[in-house]
């Protein structure tokens, strides 16, 4: 299928995810200025940065930069009349490398999630699925995502870092994932907002982390 108007980039194994929610300072001009800070410290660190705009700021990104893009989220649709419906193959050909779904503000039930992920697939799109617990972590294993961001809700936008807060709870998710595929990698989130933050995580054993409003409220 001939769809792809943007060639969307590769996400390499560790990487950061920068997530820019709906903040007025990631959005517009906005995001496309945080976007080419991320692709300038990528290449001066030589660390995959994987931003997750806004769908309207998919299509400029993916133009202006070349930083690997995922979607904040993606409707579970064939082609066809879904008026107000974000289709799988309309992200692939906006230039989004892949689709994040579940995070705790857009949370869908295994009802939503099987065929968002399905049709993700269809259009060659990395999935990254977001659980809230070690077994939630664990049954998502089973459906077979790319990438699992595990995530104690209770931390996200605290300062509070997972990976030294509760360290355990990254080590034995870690364990359970891969019990259960062994194939689906694993990140880590919420309240990650230093430099320490990440090296703990990735010592416990993730291969990346993903940060939001640390990075997108920060003077620098």
């Amino acid at each position: 299928m001939a769809f792809i108007e943007v060639e969307p980039r590769s996400i390499n194994l560790p990487f950061l995810l920068v997530g820019f929610k709906t903040y007025i300072r990631a959005t517009g001009s906005g995001a496309l200025e945080l976007a080419r800070v991320a692709e300038r410290v990528a290449g001066e660190t030589r660390v995959c940065i994987v931003v997750s705009p806004q769908f309207t700021d998919i299509v400029p990104i993916a133009r202006e930069t070349r930083v690997p893009i995922l979607a904040q989220h993606v409707d579970p649709i064939e082609p066809g009349s879904h008026t107000g419906r974000i289709l799988p193959e309309a992200l692939r050909y906006a230039g989004a490398s892949g689709t994040m779904l579940n995070h705790a503000e857009r949370r869908l039930g295994e009802g939503e999630l099987v065929p968002s992920l399905e049709g993700a697939r269809r259009a060659g799109l990395v999935t990254l699925v977001c659980a809230e617990s070690l077994d939630e972590s664990r049954r998502i294993a089973q459906l077979g995502p790319d990438i699992i961001l595990m995530e104690t809700p209770e931390l996200i936008g605290t300062g509070r870092a997972v990976s030294t807060v509760d360290p355990g709870v990254i080590s034995r998710t870690v364990d359970a994932v891969k019990a259960a595929n062994p194939a689906v990698s694993v990140i880590c989130g919420a309240g990650i907002t230093s430099g320490e933050d990440v090296r703990a995580a990735l010592r416990l054993g993730v291969v990346g982390v993903g940060a939001a409003s640390a990075i997108i409220k920060a003077d620098d």
